[in-house]
């Protein structure tokens, strides 16, 4: 089970967001995340739950941030209840999309998995619902992934697979690259693995 800690900053100014402390695993039926967040002076933010099946699909995610809560699932698309912060108000949200992402590491996972690609193939188009910070307001985005390169790098625990993925955002254009070994983020832009205490896990195989 990874355990461990990455650092958020924000992807243009570099100005430091915060932390996010995380630990996950792959079980029977899927992968779950869980995770705490803190600012800058070390204050809490929020948590991430995350459980997917084995194919990719989010079938239980609720977050917390600035006292605003989102459950949300795979069903008819994707479909979440927000509710605000004093607990009186609660909006559903559904949009025919694939998944769900986020600032937090565990959504590019999440997206990996679902996409199962392999280098060589042709960049995936994927639909996404993305609840953005601080208070977790939902915005749907399209982005196309595509699966650069899997390099085995030597490490004392033995070889570690490292797919560098390339995200494209088809809205505005612009791209990045993310470094993904097994269930864990090594990095990509706004996030860095600051600690791991344990390897990453392997998916099972298709």
């Amino acid at each position: 089970m990874p355990r461990g800690r990455y650092s958020l900053h924000d992807p243009h100014d570099h100005t430091p967001l915060g932390e996010e402390h995380f630990h996950c695993a792959p079980g029977s039926s899927g992968w779950r995340y869980v995770s705490q967040l803190t600012g800058p002076s070390g204050d809490h933010r929020g948590s991430v739950d995350l459980t997917i099946d084995d194919l990719g699909r989010p079938i239980r995610l609720e977050l917390h941030a600035a006292s605003w809560q989102v459950r949300g699932a795979a069903l008819d698309g994707v479909t979440w209840v927000r509710t605000d912060p004093t607990g009186t108000e609660a909006t559903e949200g559904n949009v025919p999309a694939h998944a769900f992402t986020g600032t937090s590491p565990a959504f590019l996972v999440a997206t990996a998995r679902l996409l199962r690609l392999a280098p060589g193939d042709p960049a995936k188009r994927v639909r996404l619902v993305a609840f953005t910070d601080p208070v977790l307001a939902p915005r749907t985005l399209d982005q196309a992934w595509a699966l650069l390169r899997s390099e085995a790098h030597t490490t004392d625990s033995g070889p570690l697979m490292v797919d560098a993925y390339q995200v494209s955002e088809l809205d505005t254009g612009e791209q990045h690259t993310v470094h993904i070994a097994g269930d864990v983020v090594l990095s990509a832009p706004g996030i860095e693995l600051e600690d791991l205490e344990t390897p990453p896990s392997q998916f099972r195989p298709d």
